[in-house]
């Protein structure tokens, strides 16, 4: 079982040291769990409201456009047909839902997997002390140079609700502040580092712990 100092915000000395689960942070990294994983999340997110009309909802084309024989012409039918400027779209693409399910234990092994990565890589930083007693970016910004991952990417897991610091590093665009329900695959691989707050460790290990619930 690893260990990792807990850093505390404004102080250079550690706050002491903490027993990271190794069922969390030391799991097998599958890279085709991560692939399938993040391909879900992001088929999820897109809107699928794409259409187009095909020759039987576009509008006019009534009539015939000459008659059948007789003009030297090729045969139509009606002038909204494909082949016609303005006629309608052949298997065109049409409103649909792009996402698709992954089994509760996939999705945890690959969650599991890219938090393991983050500790093998030693790119884990466990901290206390993030809250914040006003809305202030420049706050976190100090606090992430505290912590040593102020030139990196970084991904900051809190446990609960957390408005200050939340709304505070909104204009941060490499930093990232997400609630331990909504930790994901995704946002835990395009960060460089993962900064997780102490108490947030103990819903970690309740959500993807031996005994933990949904993915």
């Amino acid at each position: 079982m690893a260990s990792v100092e807990v850093l505390e915000v404004g102080k250079k000395k550690p706050a002491g040291s903490v027993e990271l689960d190794p069922v969390i942070f030391e799991a097998p990294v599958r890279t085709h769990l991560f692939h399938a994983e993040v391909r879900r999340q992001l088929s999820a997110r897109r809107a699928g409201t794409h259409a187009t009309k095909n020759r039987a909802g576009v509008s006019g084309g009534g009539v015939k456009p000459w008659r059948q024989k007789g003009t030297g012409r090729a045969r139509q039918g009606s002038i909204r047909s494909p082949q016609w400027a303005g006629g309608g779209v052949v298997f065109g693409p049409v409103p649909r839902d792009y996402e698709h399910k992954l089994t509760k234990k996939t999705r945890r092994a690959a969650l599991r997997g890219a938090l393991s990565l983050r500790a093998k890589e030693g790119a884990l930083t466990v901290a206390q002390g993030l809250a914040l007693d006003g809305f202030k970016t420049k706050r976190v910004v100090e606090m992430l140079g505290g912590l040593g991952v102020a030139d990196h990417s970084v991904l900051i897991v809190i446990g609960e609700a957390n408005p200050h610091l939340e709304v505070s590093a909104r204009n941060l665009p490499r930093v990232s502040v997400i609630r331990v329900a909504g930790l994901n695959v995704y946002d835990v691989l395009r960060h460089e580092r993962l900064v997780i707050d102490r108490a947030a460790l103990d819903a970690i290990g309740a959500r993807l712990g031996a005994a933990g619930g949904a993915a």
